[in-house]
């Protein structure tokens, strides 16, 4: 008769994903989430391959989060940069691994998706995947320095992420003097 199982892949994801904000990358490891689990770490690899394919699953959790978070947000571009940020301040070491660790493709394009379609419904159909990823650059870039403590030279932040906002939105909203580059 088979032993029954002590874990669930879920399980494994959800202490792996916990580990990682408590502790960042470094903690993640096959034993510490054993631990958490309350399994022997031998028995992870039943349902994990190894620390590669478990940092896998744990961005592509962190991903589908965020795309689920993105999906039943205000779905104007400023509420989808709010929750954009809100989330990254919620997981800040998973919202990082969302660039870095490959495999999480299909879960961050169902993020897009929400993100596309506003872009979309301020410049057109044509313009929608630059003007997202234009602003998707910038949030990142935002929160990114926010994150890591970079913005020193006093203000408020959060006036000065509003401000962004709304500079792009303007910006977005402006028709183009002349025709974009063509690409080479």
């Amino acid at each position: 008769m088979p032993t029954p199982d002590r874990t669930s892949l879920t399980e494994i994801v959800d202490a792996g994903r916990g580990i990682l904000e408590s502790g960042g990358p470094a903690r993640l490891t096959m034993q510490a989430v054993a631990e958490r689990v309350g399994v022997r770490a031998p028995s992870l690899y039943k349902r994990v391959r190894d620390r590669d394919a478990l940092l896998t699953l744990v961005v592509e959790a962190t991903a589908n989060d965020l795309a689920h978070r993105l999906e039943e947000s205000d779905p104007t571009i400023a509420g989808l940069a709010r929750t954009y940020r809100s989330f990254a301040h919620r997981r800040p070491e998973g919202f990082r691994l969302l660039f870095t660790v490959e495999g999480a493709d299909a879960a961050m394009s169902r993020a897009a998706v929400p993100v596309l379609r506003a872009a979309g419904d301020l410049v057109g159909p044509d313009a929608a995947l630059d003007a997202a990823r234009l602003l998707t650059a910038w949030a990142t870039g935002f929160v990114n320095m926010e994150l890591s403590g970079s913005f020193r030279l006093g203000g408020d932040v959060e006036e000065a992420f509003e401000y962004g906002l709304d500079r792009l939105a303007v910006a977005l909203r402006a028709p183009l003097a002349t025709a974009p580059p063509a690409p080479k």
